[in-house]
Formats: structure tokens, C-alpha cells, sequence
């Protein structure tokens, strides 16, 4: 079978309901207790849970039986209007008019208005490569911006991992900004070797401390030596050391080539991995944090920009502008190798 299965919310109940299976896929539409829609899309490999009208916010993934998910404080989505208050997926699509943390100049949420929007429509796009959940929202202000958000994600027959994708088409007769990042909340690996094809040192990190980040003199001492290169952090082995939050950025990822790739690799030989385009996406986020509630190593998070905020971007000269009726899409293939 191929073809688009165009989903209603009505279609969701709390037991979940298989609504296409083939010899390699099944499809089931459930609602969680918290009244949140969700598809579940099981191919050979593993198992993904897609929230279609919250953001597409991918809420599971795993694959060969492995958890690809960082652990985290919720048992289910809530029904939020932040991702903060909803903070246990594996990925969101963070933006589109302002992304990341917002600087004291900024009045924009953390991580923009993209990542719990409430989507307008979603469905099932078939075929015999595999399946892709599609969806799209419009936002408009009345006196501000207007734009047509169209995200996907498709999981491919026998694969391991997943293709992410965003659209974003400028619906208004002037200019917008657009930042935007695919945010991949990957599992914490002990002992994890993080590897990629551009030189290690492109990875600088980050000096700023957001709002939201609470520093200790453990802390600050460690930064203080991955300043001054007396320590350096490419394995996952020192957790007491990653809380609060470690951040790293790499710019001007073109300088490295049309395509990079991102690894982490565990002691016993798992692999997760991340490939996108530095065309669509010209910087990096390397995001690790541990502690007993939280343990995340987000070994890349692609962009257009750091995520400081809607002010930090402007002053860089890293916004993108789009102009009336013009369209960016992003493209982002990651999970298990």
C-alpha cells in the first residue's frame, strides 16, 4: 500500500488502535492519560512515538532494543505550552522566530515558539521505503510575523535510524527572522567517546551562563580547566563534574565540507549518530548534563545559530532573513548505526 492517511484528532482514543500494518510496519494512534495524541510507528528496528499536533515532538525512540532517549523526570507529555514543562522527549524542533535560551534583552520562551505549537493538521505519508508523519501549523500575529511550519519525520523499512525534517515558508509581505535547531535529547552513555568529521577544537565552549543554570565551585573550577585546555571532554567519564549543564559550540561548519557527522560510541561498540547538511545548518551544539534527575548527552544539536537567544543572534549576524514568500527546509538523519 501506498498513499497519505490524513489523521483526525477524533481518531485518537486511550487504547491504542492499530490503523495500518504491512510485513514491516505497524502504525497505532493512542492518547496518553494527559489527553496528549501520539502515533506509534514500529518498523524490523525499533519503535518511535511521534506527538503530530504538540510540535511534532518526537516522545520515544528506540531501536535493537536500546533506549535512544535521555533519561529524564516525566512518565508521559503533558499537555504544555513551554518544553520545559514537558522536558522528557527525544527531540523537538526548537525555534523558529527566536531559538535557545533567551538573554536578559530577549522576552521570547526558552527554545521559541516552535517547540510545543499546536499543530493544524498531520497524516501519514506510505510507501515502500518507509513512513513519514507529516504535519503543519500556521502562526500569525496580528502587527507581527506570519509563516507556514511544515515538520516531518520519516522512519525508513529495516533502518535504524530516522530523517527529521522542517519547512518554514514566510507568509507575510515583509521580512522574517528565523532561527532554528533540531534539538536531539540523546541518552547518556558511560564511558561514551564522542567523534566527528570536523577537528576536535571546533568546539569551543561556552562562557555565557543562562538564567536557568546554576553554577557551583565544582563547576566553575572544571570550566576553568576546559578553558585553558588542562582538561578536555571527548569521553563521557567524569558525570560528577556535568551538572549543571556542559555546553560546547562549533560555528562556520561550511569551512569542514557540504555534509558533517556527529558520533558517540559506546564501550561495548553501540553507536549513535547524527548527519546533516551545512548548507541548511551551519552550527553545532554539543549539550551534557548529569545528575539523578536528568542524564543527557547530546553529543550535536545542528542549527542555523547558537542558542543564546533572539538578541545574540541578531548582534552576530547569524539570523537568517526571510523574505516574502520565501521557504527554508532542514534536513537532520540521526539515531543507531
Amino acid at each position: 500500500m501506498s498513499g497519505i492517511i490524513e489523521l483526525q484528532r477524533e481518531f485518537f482514543k486511550e487504547n491504542k488502535k492499530v490503523i495500518y500494518r504491512d510485513d514491516e510496519f505497524t502504525v497505532s494512534l493512542f492518547r496518553y492519560p494527559s489527553g496528549v495524541e501520539a502515533i506509534e510507528l514500529t518498523n524490523s528496528r525499533g519503535v518511535m512515538v511521534v506527538l503530530p499536533y504538540m510540535g511534532q515532538i518526537i516522545w520515544d525512540l528506540a531501536f535493537d532494543g536500546i533506549d535512544l532517549k535521555m533519561k529524564n523526570m516525566f512518565s508521559q507529555p503533558k499537555n504544555v505550552r513551554e518544553i520545559v514543562d514537558t522536558y522528557g522527549c527525544f527531540s523537538f524542533h526548537s525555534g523558529l522566530i527566536a531559538n535557545g535560551c533567551p538573554g536578559p534583552e530577549d522576552d521570547h520562551e526558552l527554545h521559541g515558539e516552535m517547540a510545543c505549537a499546536e499543530l493544524d493538521r498531520a497524516w501519514l505519508e506510505i510507501s515502500h521505503q518507509g513512513i513519514k508523519v507529516g504535519g503543519e501549523t500556521e502562526y500569525v500575529k496580528g502587527f507581527g510575523h506570519h509563516y507556514l511550519a511544515s515538520p516531518s519525520v520519516k522512519m525508513g523499512r529495516g533502518e535504524s535510524f530516522i530523517e527529521i525534517g522542517m519547512t518554514v515558508k514566510n507568509l507575510s509581505g515583509g521580512e522574517m527572522p528565523l532561527q532554528y535547531m533540531c534539538h536531539t535529547n540523546y541518552a547518556y552513555v558511560e564511558n561514551g567517546v564522542m567523534k566527528q568529521s570536523i577537528p576536535d577544537d571546533a568546539f569551543v565552549l561556552r562562557e555565557s551562563i543562562p538564567a536557568h543554570v546554576k553554577p557551583t565551585e565544582q563547576w566553575l573550577g572544571y570550566n576553568k580547566k576546559l578553558l585553558s585546555g588542562e582538561e578536555t571532554l571527548d569521553a563521557l567519564n567524569k558525570p560528577d563534574m556535568y551538572d549543571p549543564e556542559i555546553v560546547f559550540f562549533a560555528d562556520r561548519l561550511d569551512q569542514y565540507g557540504e555534509e558533517v557527522e556527529f558520533e558517540m560510541q559506546s564501550p561495548d561498540g553501540t553507536a549513535f549518530f547524527t548527519r546533516f547538511s551545512t548548507a541548511e545548518l551551519n552550527y553545532a551544539t554539543r549539550w551534557l548534563l548529569y545528575n539523578s534527575d536528568q542524564q543527557v548527552g547530546a553529543f550535536v544539536l545542528p542549527a542555523t545559530c547558537r542558542p543564546e537567544g533572539f538578541k545574540a543572534a541578531e548582534k552576530a549576524g547569524t539570523q537568517i532573513k526571510l523574505g516574502a514568500g520565501e521557504e527554508r527546509s532542514f534536513t537532520v538523519v540521526t539515531g543507531k548505526k
